[in-house]
């Protein structure tokens, strides 16, 4: 739906239709349709969402606020519950779709110490997909150095699933870590050399991160021969 044509009280309508859901059912639908409406007005219904127990409305309301936008991120950011940890692990990859810069120290904490594979995987990709180009050239060296530093600690892993999303963030990074763009070609080439070791590590238990390393190293023009 376009929020061109949705009205305030269309917006309220269907908040209220969330608020009202007497069933998993009910609230899966209703959530469906406030997302599908992606307008900044339902942020705060969509945050809630989050907190309660229903995975599928909560998956409608993290694709709600992704199609929202830069718009949801402060409404994120303030309501993160740090009590209930599926709403937390659902606000990180709701931060981490919409890639905003405000998200970044989220992130950054939720790929070191969060202890979801799944919600590390998320921030792994998010981290490598951060709209740095909205910072000021100070502040983009600043957090790229910062990104690239959680990735390559990211690179130990014990889980596959966030070792493969590493490399992924690690391939969008790169051109953010342009010689051009930051002092010289120091970050560039620790990038490359993470993805390096990942291809090259002999004790990786899934031959699929190592391929995707050689991919990521491949795109990117390294010769890792």
């Amino acid at each position: 739906m376009s929020t061109s044509v949705l009205t305030p009280d269309h917006v309220i309508a269907l908040v209220e239709a969330v608020q009202r859901a007497d069933s998993a059912l009910g609230l899966l639908q209703a959530t469906q349709a406030l997302a599908a409406a992606a307008h900044p007005g339902g942020a705060s219904c969509l945050v809630e969402v989050l907190g309660f127990n229903n995975p599928g409305a909560a998956v409608a309301a993290v694709d709600g606020l992704i199609a929202i936008g830069e718009p949801a991120v402060d409404t994120i950011l303030t309501n993160i519950d740090g009590y209930n940890y599926g709403a937390r692990a659902w606000a990180v990859r709701a931060l981490a779709g919409i890639g905003d810069v405000r998200g970044f120290e989220v992130l950054e904490d939720a790929l070191g110490n969060d202890i979801g594979p799944s919600v590390r995987r998320a921030a792994a990709r998010g981290l490598g997909q951060l709209k740095l180009d909205r910072l000021a050239p100070s502040q983009r060296c600043a957090t790229a150095e910062r990104c690239l530093q959680a990735l390559v600690e990211g690179c130990r892993d014990g889980e596959w699933v966030v070792r493969y999303a590493v490399v992924v963030g690690l391939e969008s990074l790169a051109p953010a870590l342009h010689p051009e763009l930051l002092e010289g070609p120091a970050a560039q080439q620790r990038l490359h050399e993470a993805l390096i070791g990942l291809w090259r590590n002999p004790a990786e238990e899934a031959p699929v991160v190592q391929l995707r390393a050689a991919l990521a190293l491949q795109r990117l023009g390294v010769s890792h021969g």
